[in-house]
Parts: C-alpha cells; structure tokens; sequence
C-alpha cells in the first residue's frame, strides 16, 4: 500500500460538516468517493483520515487527510485524478507520499485556525457565507490587549461546547491575534494552539467581540479560564467565519 498526504481547501457553506454521516454531504463523504473511484478496488473500501473534524459551514484552507492505495501514482497524477473527480467547493492544494508512520490526525503537533468577523451595519450578501457579522461599535485595541490571557497552556473548559470527546480540556496556545482589515471592514483573528475543544475558536471570538464591546472587561478572560464553566462564556461565533488555515506536522512530514 502506499501512503498519500494530500491537502485541500474547502467551501464549507454545503457541507454537513467534515466527519460521514448518514444521509449527510460530508467533505470526509465526497473524497473518499473519490478515493475510491480513483483506486478501482472491488475488495476493500479505502478510508481516508483527516486532521480533524470541522463543524458545518466551517471552511478550511489547508485541511490535510491520509489513506492509502495499492498502487503508486505520481504525485502529480494523484493531484489531478482527484481535482478532476471532486466537487467544485472542493481543491487539493497538494499531494505527498508520505511514509506509513504518517497519520493526519494522530500526528499534528499544531493548527491555525482564522476568524473573519466582517463590520457594518448589514449584512453583506456576499460575504454571509464567509464571515461572521458585528454590527456595532468594536474596539479592536481592547480586543488585542486580552489575547495575551490566552496564551500559554490552560485547562479551557470555559470554552469547550457540549459534545466534545476529549480526555482533557487542557490546551496550549502559542499564538493569538487581531487585525483590522480596512480594506474590507473586517477583524482577522488567528488563533495558532497545539490543539483545539469542540468549538473552542468560535467561543473565545464571542468572548473577544464581547471584550471589544465593552461588555467585559479587557482581562475577564482570566476569570473564564479559572471559572472552568461553559456557561461562564456564554456565546459562541456563528461557523460561516470559521477557517482552518494550517495544520502542522514533525519536521520530517514538512519537508
């Protein structure tokens, strides 16, 4: 068999998520199909494995996902087979072989995500699939005075929804910040942790968009982490803004 780490951006907006389910379009679904179909394998059906789960309407800008076949393509035909099979809110960005020790998910040491939130009174129609919304006034400077109280390495229950499956809540992030973007009338969060909770991103951006809103106070994130109380947090971000950007790996897989 022959191992094959691809990466690939995805629309978010019509899929029921990243993870199969019954009855559901699944981005996990439609490249596996494709998998598969390229594969020819009557035997086995071949399973792909991803980084990790995105939420329905979440995107992602380098999403990675393994599996195997049993023969070697090149990694130039495997990325044009697929491209020419999937979807069109489907691309793999690109394709490795990769040794059989890789595992997507198993193996991060890290992920990216960012977080658009656009600004303005309305809502644009062509951004409503793409971005968060705040309509009133947001003080970026109070918002980027508290991302450091998330730095380090914490036990982010506060910002864990119900329904996820971990053994701990403990996290560490290692990068944090906000942007304005005038260009656009947007702020650009990213958020840069060893590993992230069930909708723990879009929680701190709530928390955050409350800070900027003087609904907070600037530190309150430290009462939060302390508090260890999902209801403590309350909000969580709407998913249309939500990207995955990057997803890291030991050395020896970046090369």
């Amino acid at each position: 068999m022959y191992r094959y780490k691809i990466t690939i951006a995805y629309d978010g907006t019509h899929f029921a998520g990243f993870q199969k389910q019954p009855k559901q379009r699944t981005v996990e679904g439609v490249l596996q199909r494709a998998v598969n179909k390229i594969a020819k394998n009557p035997v086995k059906i071949i399973k792909v494995y991803g980084s990790g789960r995105t939420d329905a309407g979440v995107h992602a800008l380098g999403q990675v996902v393994h599996f195997d076949i049993p023969f070697n393509l090149s990694e130039n035909a495997m990325l044009h087979a697929l491209n020419s099979i999937l979807p069109l809110d489907v691309e793999v960005l690109e394709v490795r072989h990769v040794p059989a020790e890789f595992h997507a998910r198993y193996g991060t040491q890290g992920k990216r995500y960012q977080y658009r939130l656009a600004l303005g009174e309305f809502v644009d129609p062509f951004k409503r699939n793409y971005t968060g919304h705040w309509k009133f006034p947001l003080d970026v400077e109070r918002i980027q005075a508290a991302l450091p109280d998330l730095i380090g390495k914490h036990d982010f229950s506060t910002f864990c929804a119900a329904g996820g499956h971990t053994k701990t809540n403990i996290r560490e992030i290692f990068e944090a910040t906000a942007k304005f973007d005038e260009k656009q009338n947007e702020v650009i969060f990213e958020f840069y942790g060893s590993g992230f909770l069930y909708n723990m991103v879009r929680i701190m951006v709530a928390v955050l968009i409350e800070i900027g809103s003087k609904k907070r106070p600037v530190h309150d994130i430290q009462r939060l982490i302390q508090a260890k109380d999902r209801n403590e947090a309350r909000q969580t971000a709407p998913a249309s803004g939500l990207y995955l950007k990057k997803v890291y790996y030991p050395e020896e897989f970046e090369k």
